[in-house]
């Protein structure tokens, strides 16, 4: 291939993404403009899914991170038998279907275990925990890979001179390795956060899709389409690419 074709076709390839997503979005703004809603959109609707997906998204992102540190540290500084095989096992979540996920949270839910869980948790299934118990589970291994990538970018002899003026070992991990990684932990932060705001197949198979109860933004997508009412699902359509957009970039400039 020549010195010319191959830029050229990269480049070529790059922007028929980027006009083929641009496209979808044009089309998305078109219908909202032209289509009628067959459901009067209610401002306090819209509120409350906003303010439920932020809240719960923001409760779930928080708790995925705050467990994702101290495994990311393990995966990233140890060595163990079946390593692998773990680090492997804790990728489910990434590829698994958000609905299988949220299936086999429910049915684990059904078991004695489970039911006790719940009962300990004051109810999960059908309600606002739900909610936060399936974006947890959805985002928990992006934020391990995430806050992993983190602590790989550090080099593990910082700690070892910490710890040769006195440090313990979580000391080291505490003055040494987090501040270190606090931008890319911000960083996993925010990625997970959009994922989580956006997520929808674990959630209606744990917390259902009820308006005004469990109805976050994805969740008022699916309930306007089932009713066949397209004006109000590009509005909340609209509404999730703007957060998606907004919490993008801000990855993006922390990780320049």
């Amino acid at each position: 291939m020549s010195s010319k074709v191959f830029p050229l076709t990269i480049k070529t390839l790059t922007w028929i993404l980027i006009a083929i997503l641009a496209l979808f979005l044009a089309a998305l703004i078109r219908e909202f403009f032209i289509s009628q809603s067959i459901r009067p959109l209610r401002v306090d609707e819209i509120w409350f899914a906003i303010r439920l997906s932020l809240l719960t998204a923001t409760i779930s992102s928080a708790g995925a991170v705050m467990a994702a540190i101290p495994i990311a540290y393990y995966l990233t500084r140890y060595r163990f038998r079946f390593q692998d095989l773990i680090d492997t096992f804790l990728d489910l979540p990434l590829v698994l279907s958000p609905i299988a996920l949220g299936a086999m949270v429910l049915i684990f839910l059904n078991t004695g275990l489970g039911k006790m869980i719940e009962n300990m948790a004051g109810g999960i299934v059908f309600g606002f925990k739900g909610i936060i118990v399936a974006q947890f589970f959805v985002i928990i291994g992006l934020g391990i890979r995430q806050v992993k990538l983190a602590f790989d970018a550090i080099d593990p002899e910082f700690e070892n001179i910490a710890r040769t003026l006195g440090c313990s070992q979580y000391q080291a991990f505490r003055k040494v390795t987090l501040p270190l990684a606090a931008r890319g932990i911000l960083s996993a932060f925010l990625l997970v956060w959009a994922r989580a705001v956006g997520e929808f197949g674990a959630t209606i198979t744990i917390a259902g899709a009820t308006t005004m109860k469990t109805e976050t933004i994805p969740t008022a997508i699916f309930l306007s389409f089932e009713s066949a009412d397209m004006h109000n699902a590009a509005v909340f359509i609209l509404i999730l690419v703007a957060v998606s957009l907004i919490m993008l970039y801000g990855t993006r400039k922390l990780a320049a």
